[in-house]
């Protein structure tokens, strides 16, 4: 089995496991004890806590360890605004930041503060001049993350965060897909990583505060972990995330190498091999083991289990693979395909047999979902000067197959009404005209669900 979903999780290190299970002996004792097996443990939890920060590139007292890279980031932003809540009550985010964020974020507004999403540009990328927009008098936190886990586009942290630092506002990033390729650049305020996804074990995360932010912890709290992170500190897990880190941050700019070739030769035969596919995320600044694709007419789910029998293990953010039938929020702020969405993220150390595997295996996999669901033909010839695509009740992606099997009844500027109630379609509709040299030209609300307008041009 080949395991392509690494922007998930990371295979355990071995150097993880071997560092877990010597410190299983060492490290079990209560590190705020002062006899020798609770010394034994705080040496351990000092050391790992001064070797995390060298790797971050902060003080070892500005660094804290939580119990995953989820709560990091709820304790960080909770504690950013309770601590400048004279400043203001507005925070900004951007529209493809985790979920971790996005939920914070909503508990935030729902409490009474104001958020301000900063959009993003086709490749998932935002501007500094739209976040500088966004700032105001009473911005009391901003966050962004360093890559995204979706599509992989870097983020331009360094240049947000020194038009934060000029506005007196502090910047927490998201570091979570980026830590383990090397510390983020800028001059930012709040730090939050996890460390299942550079190899270490889970249930561990990261959370920096510089010196000089202001921040209150919030809920209980006790003696352990400057008040931030409450509980007995899980040390073999601790130390075992700590050597990972920097086992693999040791070979990380020749691995990086490596899985940037294989990641752009990926990029560009994807679409040579399959019909109708879109790459997305930005083709140069980007994290080295992830690329995106989007194909046309096909199942997420369908396949996800296609891919899953043929040995590969691939996440997607298509609508087809969510309980919610509603495309990944990553993706609909791009503005980009999201049915037969497929992320391969590929884990250090991947064989680049693998990667060839499955470029000889895609393009069955792909055909064989797009029959099964009846994907279209060559168009025919123009007949009507408009038609109407009833797909109520149909769901990615079946509308946008309907819309490309008569797209050709109609003649150059004639159209085709498509009627939908599949949130999907919202997305996937103006894409597909993008892709396709076809015009979109909106929707209407309709008597159920939505038209969405289609204006043939070639």
């Amino acid at each position: 089995m080949s395991y392509f979903d690494a922007a998930s999780a990371a295979p355990l290190h071995p150097v993880a496991r071997q560092a877990l299970l010597a410190s299983l002996d060492e490290g079990w004792a209560d590190p705020a004890r002062l006899y020798r097996e609770g010394r034994k443990a705080r040496l351990l939890l000092d050391a790992a806590r001064e070797a995390a920060a060298e790797a971050v590139g902060c003080r070892p007292d500005e660094l804290v360890f939580t119990a995953s890279g989820t709560r990091a980031v709820h304790t960080g932003i909770e504690g950013a605004l309770a601590g400048r809540r004279r400043a203001g009550r507005h925070l900004i985010v951007s529209a493809v930041e985790h979920s971790s964020v996005l939920h914070s974020a909503e508990v935030f507004e729902a409490a009474g503060g104001t958020v301000t999403h900063v959009a993003v540009d086709r490749t998932g990328s935002v501007t500094p001049s739209a976040y500088a927009a966004a700032l105001r008098p009473d911005t009391a936190l901003a966050c962004l993350q360093s890559a995204n886990h979706e599509v992989g586009t870097e983020q331009p942290v360094a240049e947000v965060a020194e038009l934060c630092r000029a506005a007196g506002v502090p910047l927490l990033v998201d570091a979570a897909q980026s830590l383990g390729w090397g510390p983020v650049g800028g001059d930012w305020s709040l730090l939050a990583a996890s460390a299942h996804k550079w190899g270490g074990p889970s249930g561990v995360g990261l959370l920096v505060v510089r010196k000089g932010v202001r921040f209150a912890a919030q809920g209980p709290v006790d003696e352990r972990e400057s008040g931030r992170a409450p509980g007995f500190e899980n040390i073999p897990a601790i130390v075992a995330a700590v050597a990972s880190l920097r086992a693999v941050r040791a070979g990380a700019a020749q691995e990086a190498v490596r899985l940037r070739e294989l990641t752009e030769r990926i990029r560009v035969r994807v679409p040579e091999l399959v019909p109708d596919v879109e790459v997305v995320g930005d083709a140069g600044r980007r994290l080295p083991g992830i690329v995106t694709f989007s194909c046309l007419y096909a199942d997420g789910e369908a396949l996800l289990h296609e891919l899953d029998r043929a040995g590969f293990s691939v996440s997607s953010g298509s609508s087809c693979t969510s309980s919610t039938l509603t495309p990944s929020h990553v993706l609909k702020a791009m503005g980009v395909l999201s049915e037969g969405n497929i992320r391969v993220s590929l884990p250090p150390g991947v064989a680049e047999a693998d990667v060839e595997r499955f470029l000889d295996v895609l393009p069955g996999a792909v055909a064989g979902v797009r029959e099964k669901l009846g994907a279209p033909a060559p168009a025919v010839r123009a007949h009507s000067e408009e038609l109407v695509v009833d797909s109520l009740g149909k769901r990615c992606p079946i509308p946008v197959i309907e819309l490309a099997k008569v797209i050709g009844d109609v003649p150059a500027g004639g159209t085709v009404r498509v009627l939908s109630d599949d949130e999907a379609a919202r997305l996937d509709i103006p894409a597909w005209c993008e892709m396709r040299g076809q015009r979109y030209l909106g929707e209407e609300p309709a008597e159920r669900g939505t038209a969405y307008l289609v204006q043939r041009l070639s």
